[in-house]
Protein backbone atom coordinates (compact mmCIF):
# COMPACT_ATOMS: atom_id res chain seq x y z
CA UNK A 1 0.00 0.00 0.00
CA UNK A 2 1.42 3.37 -0.48
CA UNK A 3 2.28 6.47 1.01
CA UNK A 4 -0.51 8.71 1.24
CA UNK A 5 1.74 11.21 0.29
CA UNK A 6 3.27 9.31 -2.33
CA UNK A 7 -0.17 9.07 -3.77
CA UNK A 8 -1.38 12.63 -3.59
CA UNK A 9 2.22 13.49 -5.75
CA UNK A 10 1.15 11.31 -8.51
CA UNK A 11 -2.01 13.02 -8.74
CA UNK A 12 -0.29 16.63 -8.69
CA UNK A 13 2.51 15.24 -11.12
CA UNK A 14 -0.30 13.94 -13.64
CA UNK A 15 -1.86 17.52 -12.99
CA UNK A 16 1.53 19.39 -14.13
CA UNK A 17 2.27 17.23 -17.03
CA UNK A 18 -1.51 17.57 -18.26
CA UNK A 19 -0.92 21.08 -18.40
CA UNK A 20 2.34 20.71 -20.67
CA UNK A 21 4.54 21.10 -17.46
CA UNK A 22 7.44 19.04 -15.97
CA UNK A 23 5.78 15.99 -13.87
CA UNK A 24 8.34 15.94 -11.35
CA UNK A 25 7.68 19.53 -10.29
CA UNK A 26 4.51 18.14 -8.36
CA UNK A 27 5.97 17.08 -5.76
CA UNK A 28 4.21 17.21 -3.02
CA UNK A 29 5.14 18.15 1.51
CA UNK A 30 3.07 18.54 4.22
CA UNK A 31 1.90 22.03 4.84
CA UNK A 32 4.11 24.27 6.98
CA UNK A 33 0.74 26.39 7.48
CA UNK A 34 -1.94 23.53 8.56
CA UNK A 35 -3.91 26.17 9.90
CA UNK A 36 -4.56 27.14 6.07
CA UNK A 37 -3.69 23.65 4.23
CA UNK A 38 -3.10 20.11 4.92
CA UNK A 39 -0.65 19.54 1.87
CA UNK A 40 1.23 21.68 -0.15
CA UNK A 41 3.54 21.95 -3.48
CA UNK A 42 5.39 24.92 -4.42
CA UNK A 43 6.78 23.08 -7.80
CA UNK A 44 5.33 26.23 -9.46
CA UNK A 45 7.70 28.06 -7.99
CA UNK A 46 10.57 26.32 -9.86
CA UNK A 47 8.77 26.33 -13.08
CA UNK A 48 8.50 29.82 -13.17
CA UNK A 49 12.46 30.02 -14.58
CA UNK A 50 11.74 26.67 -16.71
CA UNK A 51 8.74 28.61 -18.52
CA UNK A 52 9.43 32.07 -18.32
CA UNK A 53 6.25 32.13 -16.93
CA UNK A 54 4.64 33.68 -13.21
CA UNK A 55 4.48 31.06 -10.57
CA UNK A 56 0.58 32.17 -9.80
CA UNK A 57 -0.12 31.27 -13.47
CA UNK A 58 1.17 27.96 -13.51
CA UNK A 59 -0.49 26.63 -10.27
CA UNK A 60 -3.99 28.40 -11.31
CA UNK A 61 -3.11 26.09 -14.53
CA UNK A 62 -2.88 23.10 -12.20
CA UNK A 63 -5.27 23.49 -9.80
CA UNK A 64 -8.12 23.87 -12.69
CA UNK A 65 -6.64 19.90 -13.76
CA UNK A 66 -6.67 19.36 -10.67
CA UNK A 67 -10.16 20.89 -9.62
CA UNK A 68 -12.72 18.10 -9.00
CA UNK A 69 -10.71 15.30 -8.36
CA UNK A 70 -12.37 12.80 -5.71
CA UNK A 71 -9.48 12.95 -3.26
CA UNK A 72 -9.19 16.98 -2.71
CA UNK A 73 -11.79 18.57 -0.82
CA UNK A 74 -10.27 21.75 -1.48
CA UNK A 75 -7.66 23.19 -4.07
CA UNK A 76 -6.53 26.36 -4.39
CA UNK A 77 -3.88 28.58 -5.79
CA UNK A 78 -2.12 31.02 -3.96
CA UNK A 79 0.12 34.21 -4.44
CA UNK A 80 2.99 34.55 -5.20
CA UNK A 81 2.63 30.29 -6.70
CA UNK A 82 1.70 27.75 -3.92
CA UNK A 83 -0.70 25.04 -4.69
CA UNK A 84 -2.51 24.28 -1.29
CA UNK A 85 -4.53 21.05 -0.60
CA UNK A 86 -6.81 19.99 1.57
CA UNK A 87 -8.13 15.83 1.65
CA UNK A 88 -11.84 14.49 1.02
CA UNK A 89 -13.34 12.70 3.79
CA UNK A 90 -14.56 10.35 1.89
CA UNK A 91 -10.84 9.70 0.53
CA UNK A 92 -9.34 9.92 3.96
CA UNK A 93 -11.87 7.62 5.32
CA UNK A 94 -11.16 5.03 2.85
CA UNK A 95 -7.64 5.02 3.08
CA UNK A 96 -8.01 4.31 6.66
CA UNK A 97 -10.05 1.30 6.44
CA UNK A 98 -7.56 -0.28 3.71
CA UNK A 99 -4.84 0.59 6.26
CA UNK A 100 -7.04 -1.08 9.30
CA UNK A 101 -7.99 -4.16 7.58
CA UNK A 102 -4.68 -4.88 5.59
CA UNK A 103 -1.93 -6.86 7.35
CA UNK A 104 0.93 -4.41 9.29
CA UNK A 105 -1.17 -1.80 8.76
CA UNK A 106 -1.20 -2.04 5.01
CA UNK A 107 2.62 -1.43 4.82
CA UNK A 108 4.09 -3.11 2.35
CA UNK A 109 7.65 -5.34 3.07
CA UNK A 110 10.58 -3.44 1.17
CA UNK A 111 10.88 -4.09 -2.22
CA UNK A 112 14.35 -4.70 -1.90
CA UNK A 113 15.47 -6.27 1.47
CA UNK A 114 18.75 -5.69 2.72
CA UNK A 115 20.54 -8.47 5.03
CA UNK A 116 21.44 -6.35 8.30
CA UNK A 117 23.88 -7.00 10.73
CA UNK A 118 23.38 -4.45 14.04
CA UNK A 119 26.60 -4.70 16.32
CA UNK A 120 24.79 -3.35 19.93
CA UNK A 121 25.53 -3.92 23.16
CA UNK A 122 28.95 -4.64 23.24
CA UNK A 123 29.62 -5.47 27.36
CA UNK A 124 32.63 -7.03 28.62
CA UNK A 125 32.60 -10.40 30.08
CA UNK A 126 33.37 -10.88 33.82
CA UNK A 127 32.05 -7.33 34.34
CA UNK A 128 27.93 -6.78 35.36
CA UNK A 129 25.50 -4.16 32.80
CA UNK A 130 25.65 -0.68 34.00
CA UNK A 131 24.24 2.62 32.67
CA UNK A 132 26.96 3.13 30.33
CA UNK A 133 25.11 -0.11 28.42
CA UNK A 134 21.76 1.15 28.32
CA UNK A 135 21.74 3.58 25.03
CA UNK A 136 23.83 1.00 23.37
CA UNK A 137 20.62 -1.44 24.13
CA UNK A 138 18.15 0.40 23.46
CA UNK A 139 18.80 2.18 20.37
CA UNK A 140 19.66 -1.01 18.87
CA UNK A 141 17.25 -3.22 20.26
CA UNK A 142 14.62 -0.39 18.43
CA UNK A 143 16.65 -0.48 15.01
CA UNK A 144 16.31 -4.02 14.78
CA UNK A 145 12.85 -3.99 15.33
CA UNK A 146 12.03 -1.47 13.17
CA UNK A 147 14.47 -2.50 10.21
CA UNK A 148 12.52 -6.09 10.61
CA UNK A 149 9.19 -4.85 10.57
CA UNK A 150 9.84 -3.21 7.29
CA UNK A 151 10.81 -6.52 5.94
CA UNK A 152 14.76 -6.81 6.22
CA UNK A 153 16.77 -9.71 7.28
CA UNK A 154 18.12 -8.49 10.73
CA UNK A 155 21.32 -10.15 12.62
CA UNK A 156 21.40 -8.65 16.28
CA UNK A 157 24.99 -9.20 17.83
CA UNK A 158 26.03 -8.47 21.33
CA UNK A 159 29.66 -8.67 20.36
CA UNK A 160 31.39 -9.47 23.48
CA UNK A 161 34.46 -8.12 24.84
CA UNK A 162 36.44 -11.54 25.97
CA UNK A 163 39.91 -11.98 24.86
CA UNK A 164 41.56 -8.61 26.48
CA UNK A 165 43.70 -8.14 29.69
CA UNK A 166 41.09 -7.90 31.49
CA UNK A 167 40.77 -12.04 31.10
CA UNK A 168 44.64 -12.01 32.11
CA UNK A 169 43.68 -9.96 35.40
CA UNK A 170 40.82 -12.31 36.14
CA UNK A 171 43.26 -15.18 36.09
CA UNK A 172 46.22 -14.06 37.34
CA UNK A 173 44.20 -12.56 40.60
CA UNK A 174 42.37 -15.82 40.88
CA UNK A 175 46.08 -17.80 41.22
CA UNK A 176 46.78 -15.70 43.99
CA UNK A 177 43.73 -15.62 45.56
CA UNK A 178 43.22 -19.58 45.11
CA UNK A 179 46.54 -21.15 43.68
CA UNK A 180 46.13 -24.75 44.61
CA UNK A 181 42.87 -24.96 41.42
CA UNK A 182 44.51 -27.47 38.94
CA UNK A 183 44.28 -25.08 36.40
CA UNK A 184 47.16 -23.55 37.29
CA UNK A 185 49.42 -26.50 37.74
CA UNK A 186 51.34 -26.88 34.35
CA UNK A 187 51.85 -30.66 34.71
CA UNK A 188 48.01 -31.31 35.46
CA UNK A 189 46.98 -33.63 32.72
CA UNK A 190 42.63 -34.66 34.28
CA UNK A 191 39.78 -33.15 33.35
CA UNK A 192 39.05 -29.87 34.36
CA UNK A 193 35.76 -29.39 37.18
CA UNK A 194 32.78 -28.82 35.32
CA UNK A 195 31.38 -26.25 37.64
CA UNK A 196 33.24 -22.88 37.88
CA UNK A 197 35.18 -21.84 40.86
CA UNK A 198 33.55 -18.88 41.62
CA UNK A 199 30.10 -17.23 41.37
CA UNK A 200 29.02 -14.29 39.27
CA UNK A 201 28.97 -12.45 42.07
CA UNK A 202 32.57 -13.38 43.33
CA UNK A 203 33.35 -12.65 39.49
CA UNK A 204 32.56 -9.55 39.22
CA UNK A 205 34.67 -8.42 42.34
CA UNK A 206 37.97 -10.43 41.10
CA UNK A 207 38.09 -7.76 38.02
CA UNK A 208 37.91 -4.51 39.53
CA UNK A 209 40.16 -5.52 42.64
CA UNK A 210 42.41 -7.03 39.67
CA UNK A 211 42.53 -3.81 37.87
CA UNK A 212 43.06 -1.82 40.95
CA UNK A 213 46.25 -3.95 41.87
CA UNK A 214 47.33 -3.82 38.61
CA UNK A 215 47.74 0.09 38.65
CA UNK A 216 49.75 0.19 41.69
CA UNK A 217 51.78 -2.96 41.40
CA UNK A 218 54.05 -3.70 38.01
CA UNK A 219 54.90 -6.92 39.22
CA UNK A 220 51.11 -7.75 39.14
CA UNK A 221 50.46 -5.85 36.06
CA UNK A 222 53.31 -7.80 34.18
CA UNK A 223 51.69 -11.02 35.63
CA UNK A 224 48.45 -10.17 34.21
CA UNK A 225 50.18 -9.51 30.59
CA UNK A 226 51.94 -13.14 30.92
CA UNK A 227 48.53 -14.71 31.14
CA UNK A 228 46.68 -12.57 28.72
CA UNK A 229 49.66 -14.07 26.41
CA UNK A 230 49.18 -17.84 27.64
CA UNK A 231 45.62 -17.85 27.65
CA UNK A 232 45.68 -16.44 24.15
CA UNK A 233 48.14 -19.17 23.29
CA UNK A 234 46.43 -21.50 24.03
CA UNK A 235 47.53 -22.72 27.69
CA UNK A 236 45.56 -25.51 28.45
CA UNK A 237 44.02 -24.44 32.01
CA UNK A 238 43.72 -20.90 31.27
CA UNK A 239 41.40 -21.79 28.39
CA UNK A 240 39.30 -23.85 31.01
CA UNK A 241 39.05 -20.94 32.98
CA UNK A 242 37.94 -18.35 30.64
CA UNK A 243 35.41 -21.18 29.23
CA UNK A 244 34.28 -20.71 32.69
CA UNK A 245 34.03 -16.90 32.87
CA UNK A 246 32.09 -16.90 29.50
CA UNK A 247 29.78 -20.01 31.26
CA UNK A 248 28.59 -17.71 34.07
CA UNK A 249 29.14 -14.10 32.72
CA UNK A 250 26.93 -14.76 29.75
CA UNK A 251 24.01 -16.51 31.73
CA UNK A 252 24.36 -13.51 34.19
CA UNK A 253 24.23 -11.00 31.18
CA UNK A 254 21.13 -12.91 29.08
CA UNK A 255 19.21 -12.26 32.11
CA UNK A 256 19.73 -8.65 32.64
CA UNK A 257 18.95 -8.20 29.16
CA UNK A 258 15.93 -9.91 29.33
CA UNK A 259 14.79 -7.96 32.11
CA UNK A 260 15.72 -4.73 29.90
CA UNK A 261 13.07 -6.49 26.95
CA UNK A 262 16.62 -6.66 24.60
CA UNK A 263 17.78 -9.53 22.80
CA UNK A 264 20.21 -10.85 20.26
CA UNK A 265 20.22 -13.28 17.55
CA UNK A 266 23.91 -13.91 18.27
CA UNK A 267 26.36 -14.13 20.87
CA UNK A 268 29.82 -13.89 18.96
CA UNK A 269 32.62 -12.24 21.15
CA UNK A 270 36.21 -11.17 19.95
CA UNK A 271 37.92 -14.56 20.39
CA UNK A 272 36.02 -16.08 17.84
CA UNK A 273 37.72 -13.80 15.47
CA UNK A 274 41.19 -14.29 16.26
CA UNK A 275 41.98 -17.51 13.59
CA UNK A 276 41.15 -14.72 11.36
CA UNK A 277 43.48 -12.06 11.73
CA UNK A 278 46.81 -13.92 10.80
CA UNK A 279 45.71 -14.44 7.17
CA UNK A 280 44.04 -10.69 7.18
CA UNK A 281 47.09 -9.31 7.94
CA UNK A 282 49.42 -11.19 5.75
CA UNK A 283 47.06 -10.55 2.81
CA UNK A 284 47.14 -6.73 3.60
CA UNK A 285 50.93 -6.88 3.90
CA UNK A 286 51.31 -8.60 0.68
CA UNK A 287 48.71 -6.52 -1.09
CA UNK A 288 50.40 -3.44 -0.50
CA UNK A 289 48.13 -2.07 1.99
CA UNK A 290 50.12 -2.50 5.43
CA UNK A 291 53.50 -1.47 6.09
CA UNK A 292 55.51 -0.45 9.12
CA UNK A 293 55.56 3.25 11.00
CA UNK A 294 57.21 3.66 14.10
CA UNK A 295 57.59 -0.46 14.56
CA UNK A 296 53.78 -0.38 14.15
CA UNK A 297 51.90 -2.57 11.40
CA UNK A 298 49.45 0.73 9.60
CA UNK A 299 47.19 1.20 6.92
CA UNK A 300 46.60 4.67 5.60
CA UNK A 301 43.44 5.83 5.76
CA UNK A 302 43.63 9.91 5.16
CA UNK A 303 41.76 11.18 2.36
CA UNK A 304 42.38 14.83 0.58
CA UNK A 305 39.16 15.62 0.97
CA UNK A 306 39.44 15.51 5.33
CA UNK A 307 39.49 18.65 7.63
CA UNK A 308 40.77 17.15 9.83
CA UNK A 309 43.59 14.62 10.51
CA UNK A 310 42.82 10.93 10.15
CA UNK A 311 45.71 8.54 11.55
CA UNK A 312 46.46 5.48 10.30
CA UNK A 313 44.59 2.74 11.42
CA UNK A 314 47.10 0.32 13.39
CA UNK A 315 46.73 -3.41 12.69
CA UNK A 316 49.19 -4.54 15.23
CA UNK A 317 51.74 -2.54 18.00
CA UNK A 318 55.50 -2.86 17.97
CA UNK A 319 55.82 -5.94 20.19
CA UNK A 320 53.26 -7.68 17.57
CA UNK A 321 49.62 -7.32 19.86
CA UNK A 322 46.40 -6.62 18.18
CA UNK A 323 44.49 -3.75 19.00
CA UNK A 324 40.93 -2.87 19.12
CA UNK A 325 40.83 -1.93 15.38
CA UNK A 326 42.30 -5.23 14.66
CA UNK A 327 39.69 -7.36 16.22
CA UNK A 328 37.05 -5.21 14.98
CA UNK A 329 38.46 -5.77 11.01
CA UNK A 330 39.19 -9.56 11.88
CA UNK A 331 34.85 -9.22 12.76
CA UNK A 332 33.95 -7.75 9.61
CA UNK A 333 36.02 -10.42 7.22
CA UNK A 334 33.73 -13.08 9.88
CA UNK A 335 30.54 -11.04 9.17
CA UNK A 336 31.09 -10.81 5.29
CA UNK A 337 31.99 -15.03 5.43
CA UNK A 338 28.92 -15.53 7.47
CA UNK A 339 26.42 -13.19 6.28
CA UNK A 340 27.29 -11.18 2.95
CA UNK A 341 25.56 -8.18 4.79
CA UNK A 342 24.44 -5.13 2.70
CA UNK A 343 24.86 -3.00 5.90
CA UNK A 344 26.65 -3.26 9.43
CA UNK A 345 25.43 -0.70 11.73
CA UNK A 346 27.22 -0.27 15.11
CA UNK A 347 25.26 1.27 18.13
CA UNK A 348 28.28 3.08 19.91
CA UNK A 349 29.42 6.22 22.17
CA UNK A 350 29.94 9.15 19.34
CA UNK A 351 33.20 9.10 21.26
CA UNK A 352 34.71 6.29 19.36
CA UNK A 353 33.67 8.20 16.07
CA UNK A 354 37.12 8.78 14.86
CA UNK A 355 37.55 4.50 15.75
CA UNK A 356 35.02 3.58 13.30
CA UNK A 357 36.06 6.49 10.75
CA UNK A 358 39.29 4.40 10.59
CA UNK A 359 38.27 0.77 10.43
CA UNK A 360 35.58 1.53 7.71
CA UNK A 361 37.95 3.16 5.88
CA UNK A 362 40.57 0.05 6.08
CA UNK A 363 37.83 -2.34 5.33
CA UNK A 364 36.45 -0.34 2.54
CA UNK A 365 40.53 0.17 1.13
CA UNK A 366 41.53 -3.45 1.64
CA UNK A 367 38.80 -5.16 0.24
CA UNK A 368 37.32 -6.82 3.30
CA UNK A 369 33.70 -5.55 2.46
CA UNK A 370 32.43 -5.14 -0.98
CA UNK A 371 32.39 -1.98 -1.98
CA UNK A 372 28.72 -1.45 -1.85
CA UNK A 373 28.49 -2.66 1.37
CA UNK A 374 26.80 0.19 3.83
CA UNK A 375 29.05 0.40 6.63
CA UNK A 376 27.45 2.90 9.29
CA UNK A 377 27.71 4.46 12.58
CA UNK A 378 25.23 5.20 15.16
CA UNK A 379 27.18 7.40 17.83
CA UNK A 380 25.19 8.30 20.96
CA UNK A 381 25.68 10.68 23.89
CA UNK A 382 25.30 9.98 26.98
CA UNK A 383 23.10 9.95 29.91
CA UNK A 384 23.78 12.06 32.60
CA UNK A 385 22.44 13.40 36.20
CA UNK A 386 20.58 16.50 37.25
CA UNK A 387 24.36 17.98 37.75
CA UNK A 388 24.90 17.44 34.04
CA UNK A 389 27.64 15.00 34.60
CA UNK A 390 27.62 11.26 33.47
CA UNK A 391 24.83 9.33 35.98
CA UNK A 392 26.43 8.14 38.77
CA UNK A 393 25.22 6.25 42.45
CA UNK A 394 24.48 8.10 45.52
CA UNK A 395 28.32 7.06 46.34
CA UNK A 396 29.74 8.44 43.22
CA UNK A 397 29.64 4.67 41.66
CA UNK A 398 28.12 3.43 37.85
CA UNK A 399 25.25 2.47 38.56
CA UNK A 400 24.33 -1.19 37.66
CA UNK A 401 21.51 -1.31 34.86
CA UNK A 402 19.40 -3.95 37.01
CA UNK A 403 18.81 -1.46 39.75
CA UNK A 404 18.35 1.70 37.70
CA UNK A 405 15.78 -0.56 36.29
CA UNK A 406 14.64 -1.09 39.77
CA UNK A 407 14.30 1.86 41.01
CA UNK A 408 12.19 3.60 38.05
CA UNK A 409 9.98 0.48 38.68
CA UNK A 410 9.51 1.62 42.12
CA UNK A 411 9.36 4.73 41.74
CA UNK A 412 6.14 4.25 39.44
CA UNK A 413 4.66 1.48 42.21
CA UNK A 414 4.51 3.88 44.75
CA UNK A 415 2.79 6.93 42.21
CA UNK A 416 0.05 3.87 41.49
CA UNK A 417 -0.09 2.61 44.89
CA UNK A 418 -0.56 6.37 46.27
CA UNK A 419 -3.89 6.54 43.53
CA UNK A 420 -5.00 2.96 45.25
CA UNK A 421 -5.98 2.36 41.84
CA UNK A 422 -5.04 -1.84 42.06
CA UNK A 423 -4.02 -4.97 44.05
CA UNK A 424 -0.77 -4.80 45.52
CA UNK A 425 0.32 -7.77 43.11
CA UNK A 426 -1.19 -6.16 39.85
CA UNK A 427 0.40 -3.11 40.80
CA UNK A 428 3.91 -4.32 40.85
CA UNK A 429 3.59 -5.88 37.83
CA UNK A 430 2.06 -2.90 35.94
CA UNK A 431 4.79 -0.94 37.31
CA UNK A 432 7.65 -3.23 35.89
CA UNK A 433 5.79 -2.36 32.04
CA UNK A 434 5.87 0.86 32.92
CA UNK A 435 8.86 1.70 34.01
CA UNK A 436 10.36 -0.07 31.36
CA UNK A 437 8.50 2.35 29.18
CA UNK A 438 9.62 5.41 30.73
CA UNK A 439 13.08 4.12 31.04
CA UNK A 440 13.41 3.07 27.30
CA UNK A 441 10.87 6.76 25.79
CA UNK A 442 12.88 8.98 27.56
CA UNK A 443 16.07 7.63 26.24
CA UNK A 444 14.80 6.79 23.11
CA UNK A 445 13.00 10.65 22.57
CA UNK A 446 16.14 12.00 22.36
CA UNK A 447 18.51 12.58 19.20
CA UNK A 448 20.51 9.72 19.94
CA UNK A 449 23.74 11.97 19.17
CA UNK A 450 22.61 14.39 22.15
CA UNK A 451 23.62 14.05 25.66
CA UNK A 452 20.38 13.80 27.47
CA UNK A 453 19.20 14.00 31.66
CA UNK A 454 18.08 11.06 33.36
CA UNK A 455 14.97 12.54 35.21
CA UNK A 456 13.33 9.82 37.35
CA UNK A 457 10.37 12.30 38.08
CA UNK A 458 9.99 13.82 34.56
CA UNK A 459 10.41 10.02 32.96
CA UNK A 460 7.23 8.44 35.11
CA UNK A 461 5.05 11.71 34.79
CA UNK A 462 1.55 11.03 33.16
CA UNK A 463 1.30 13.93 31.42
CA UNK A 464 3.90 15.66 28.77
CA UNK A 465 6.55 13.66 26.39
CA UNK A 466 6.90 10.88 28.60
CA UNK A 467 6.23 7.18 27.78
CA UNK A 468 3.77 6.60 30.83
CA UNK A 469 1.68 9.12 28.95
CA UNK A 470 1.58 7.00 25.65
CA UNK A 471 0.64 3.98 27.56
CA UNK A 472 -2.21 6.08 29.31
CA UNK A 473 -3.39 6.88 26.16
CA UNK A 474 -3.50 3.25 24.75
CA UNK A 475 -4.96 2.38 27.82
CA UNK A 476 -7.79 4.68 27.58
CA UNK A 477 -8.49 3.27 24.04
CA UNK A 478 -9.20 -0.08 25.76
CA UNK A 479 -11.40 0.86 28.30
CA UNK A 480 -13.48 2.79 25.87
CA UNK A 481 -13.73 -0.14 23.53
CA UNK A 482 -14.37 -2.26 26.50
CA UNK A 483 -17.22 -0.32 27.54
CA UNK A 484 -18.25 0.09 24.24
CA UNK A 485 -18.66 -3.62 23.81
CA UNK A 486 -20.41 -3.86 27.08
CA UNK A 487 -22.95 -1.58 26.74
CA UNK A 488 -23.90 -1.89 23.06
CA UNK A 489 -25.15 -5.46 21.29
CA UNK A 490 -22.84 -3.96 18.63
CA UNK A 491 -18.62 -4.55 18.72
CA UNK A 492 -16.45 -2.70 17.65
CA UNK A 493 -15.44 -4.85 14.19
CA UNK A 494 -18.50 -3.39 12.63
CA UNK A 495 -19.04 -0.83 10.54
CA UNK A 496 -16.90 1.40 8.07
CA UNK A 497 -14.66 4.50 9.25
CA UNK A 498 -16.39 7.49 8.22
CA UNK A 499 -15.21 10.86 6.84
CA UNK A 500 -14.57 12.93 9.89
CA UNK A 501 -17.24 14.96 11.27
CA UNK A 502 -14.91 17.45 13.15
CA UNK A 503 -11.64 19.17 12.79
CA UNK A 504 -10.17 17.55 15.83
CA UNK A 505 -11.19 14.27 14.13
CA UNK A 506 -9.81 14.74 10.83
CA UNK A 507 -6.47 16.05 12.71
CA UNK A 508 -6.18 12.36 13.73
CA UNK A 509 -7.14 10.53 10.76
CA UNK A 510 -4.33 12.56 8.91
CA UNK A 511 -2.15 11.40 11.55
CA UNK A 512 -2.92 8.04 12.06
CA UNK A 513 -2.44 7.71 7.49
CA UNK A 514 1.10 9.13 8.18
CA UNK A 515 2.44 5.59 10.28
CA UNK A 516 4.17 5.08 7.43
CA UNK A 517 6.31 8.22 6.76
CA UNK A 518 7.02 8.22 10.47
CA UNK A 519 8.43 4.57 10.01
CA UNK A 520 10.33 5.32 6.87
CA UNK A 521 12.34 8.82 8.20
CA UNK A 522 13.06 6.99 11.26
CA UNK A 523 14.50 4.00 9.28
CA UNK A 524 16.34 6.24 6.66
CA UNK A 525 17.63 8.31 8.88
CA UNK A 526 18.68 6.15 11.50
CA UNK A 527 16.47 8.33 14.33
CA UNK A 528 14.04 6.40 16.83
CA UNK A 529 13.37 9.64 18.42
CA UNK A 530 11.79 10.30 15.17
CA UNK A 531 9.26 7.29 15.35
CA UNK A 532 9.12 9.22 19.20
CA UNK A 533 8.05 12.12 17.78
CA UNK A 534 5.27 10.95 15.55
CA UNK A 535 3.72 8.39 18.49
CA UNK A 536 3.52 11.37 21.10
CA UNK A 537 2.01 14.13 18.35
CA UNK A 538 -0.40 10.84 17.69
CA UNK A 539 -1.28 10.45 21.22
CA UNK A 540 -2.03 14.24 21.17
CA UNK A 541 -4.02 14.50 18.49
CA UNK A 542 -6.48 11.20 19.97
CA UNK A 543 -7.02 12.98 23.44
CA UNK A 544 -8.03 16.17 22.20
CA UNK A 545 -10.25 14.31 19.90
CA UNK A 546 -11.07 12.33 22.99
CA UNK A 547 -11.83 15.27 25.19
CA UNK A 548 -13.44 16.93 22.29
CA UNK A 549 -16.04 14.26 21.49
CA UNK A 550 -18.86 12.09 23.05
CA UNK A 551 -17.91 9.02 22.14
CA UNK A 552 -19.86 6.71 24.32
CA UNK A 553 -22.93 9.69 24.27
CA UNK A 554 -23.44 9.39 20.78
CA UNK A 555 -26.50 8.60 19.74
CA UNK A 556 -25.74 8.13 15.98
CA UNK A 557 -24.95 4.60 16.36
CA UNK A 558 -23.61 4.25 12.89
CA UNK A 559 -21.52 7.61 13.83
CA UNK A 560 -20.56 5.87 17.09
CA UNK A 561 -19.24 2.68 15.30
CA UNK A 562 -16.93 4.64 13.30
CA UNK A 563 -15.39 6.14 16.44
CA UNK A 564 -15.17 2.92 17.68
CA UNK A 565 -13.28 1.81 14.14
CA UNK A 566 -10.83 4.61 14.15
CA UNK A 567 -9.94 4.39 18.17
CA UNK A 568 -9.05 0.72 17.39
CA UNK A 569 -6.79 1.67 14.29
CA UNK A 570 -5.26 4.29 16.67
CA UNK A 571 -4.74 2.03 19.49
CA UNK A 572 -3.02 -0.60 16.23
CA UNK A 573 -0.91 1.79 15.18
CA UNK A 574 0.18 2.76 18.63
CA UNK A 575 0.98 -0.81 19.95
CA UNK A 576 2.87 -1.17 16.73
CA UNK A 577 5.56 1.72 17.55
CA UNK A 578 5.88 1.02 20.79
CA UNK A 579 6.11 -2.82 20.04
CA UNK A 580 9.19 -1.67 17.38
CA UNK A 581 10.70 1.06 20.46
CA UNK A 582 10.50 -2.30 22.80
CA UNK A 583 7.84 -2.03 25.65
CA UNK A 584 4.05 -3.11 25.64
CA UNK A 585 1.09 -0.92 27.61
CA UNK A 586 -0.51 -2.43 30.66
CA UNK A 587 -4.54 -3.14 30.32
CA UNK A 588 -5.25 -0.76 33.39
CA UNK A 589 -3.08 2.03 34.81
Amino acid sequence: MKKLIDMITEIVERGFADCGYEGSLGKVTLSNRPDLCEYQCNGAMAGAKLYKKAPIRIANDVVGKLSGNEVFEEVTAVNPGFINMKLSGAFLADYLERMRSGERLGISPAEKPETIVIDYGGPNVAKPLHVGHLRSAIIGESMKRLFRFLGHKVIGDVHLGDWGLQMGLIIEELRERQPELPYFKEDYEGEYPEEAPFTIGELEEIYPAASAKSKKDAGFAEKAHDATFKLQNGNRGYLALWNHILNVSVSDLKKNYEKLGVTFDIWKKESDVQGYIPDMVERMKAEGFAHESQGALVVDVAEETDSKEVPPCILLKSDGATLYSTTDLATLVEREKLFAPDRILYVVDKRQSLHFTQVFRCAKKTGIVRPEVKLCFLGFGTMNGKDGKPFKTRDGGIMRLEYLIREISEAVYGKIMENKSMEEADAKETAKMIGLAALKYGDLSNQAAKDYVFDVERFISFEGDTGPYILYTIVRIKSIQAKYETLTDRHAGEGRILPAASESEKALQLLVSRVQDALLSAFCEQAPHKLCQYVYALSNAFNRFYHETKIMAEEDKERQAAYIRLLGLVRQVLETCIDILGFEAPDRM
